[in-house]
């Protein structure tokens, strides 16, 4: 491929089409992995500060070591309006974070310091790398405490893979379910609680209560909740037959 056919390519990064922009970020990765003068080209765009920067780097982050302009760049672009975009580039940043465990703290700020959509994106980053430290465990609890109700879900939702929950963030998640003023936030930490084995009084009571209540979905996800819980429970039963 030559220097015209490489910057056609890279003009194609500010399509109007996503299609479009897909096809030359898919074609670009490999070119930049393999010739220098195309990571050059693709830095000096990046340090002009183009209308579209994300998909200049997310193909730079391909590359090892992606240089801090790169990552700031990626940081920023899981506040895109478009959510495949978000998923898309918190999928790299998880690759990206299990070989540079350093990166973990720029997410654990971002779950407190970014806008709802960084926050949410930082949470299920930081889900996904299944940590199991005190550190991003603090991350996931501050966020229930958030004064979106979003990155609140998002941090319930996160909480299910930490099999480290001590009782302090087992209470704190029930509180969630019994207190907060949104009904996804509930919802989320009820499904939570169950999958990771609650059977404290104070919550079965509350989820009986709500299974016998008037809203639908609160009734729905309550149910499903108890479900869990006996199912869960039922091989122990098993056992001490």
């Amino acid at each position: 491929m030559n220097d015209s056919e490489i910057a056609e390519l890279i003009a194609k990064l500010d399509d109007e089409h996503k299609p479009t922009v897909r096809a030359a970020v898919d074609a670009l990765i490999p070119l930049a992995a393999k010739f220098p003068s195309v990571q050059e080209a693709l830095n000096r765009r990046l340090h002009a500060g183009p209308k579209r920067a994300w998909p200049i780097a997310y193909i730079l982050a391909h590359l090892p070591r992606p240089s801090q302009p790169t990552m700031r760049t990626l940081f920023d672009a899981l506040d895109h309006r478009e959510a495949d975009i978000r998923w898309a580039i918190a999928l790299l940043l998880v690759r990206i974070a299990k070989d540079q465990p350093a990166m973990v703290d720029q997410l654990m700020d971002l779950c407190a310091t970014g806008t709802a959509n960084q926050k949410r994106m930082a949470l299920y980053c930081i889900r996904d790398l299944m940590l199991s430290d005190t550190n991003s465990l603090a991350a996931l609890l501050g966020a229930l405490l958030d004064s979106d109700p979003t990155v609140r879900v998002a941090a319930a939702i996160s909480l299910k893979s930490r099999s480290d929950l001590d009782q302090a963030a087992r209470d704190a998640l029930l509180q969630a379910y019994l207190k907060d003023t949104e009904v996804r936030v509930r919802n989320a930490a009820a499904i939570t609680l169950a999958h990771l084995g609650e059977t404290s009084a104070k919550f079965l009571s509350a989820l009986q209560q709500a299974v016998d209540g008037e809203d639908e979905q609160v009734r729905k996800t309550a149910a499903t909740a108890l479900a869990l819980i006996k199912k869960r429970s039922a091989p122990a039963e098993n056992e001490s037959r």
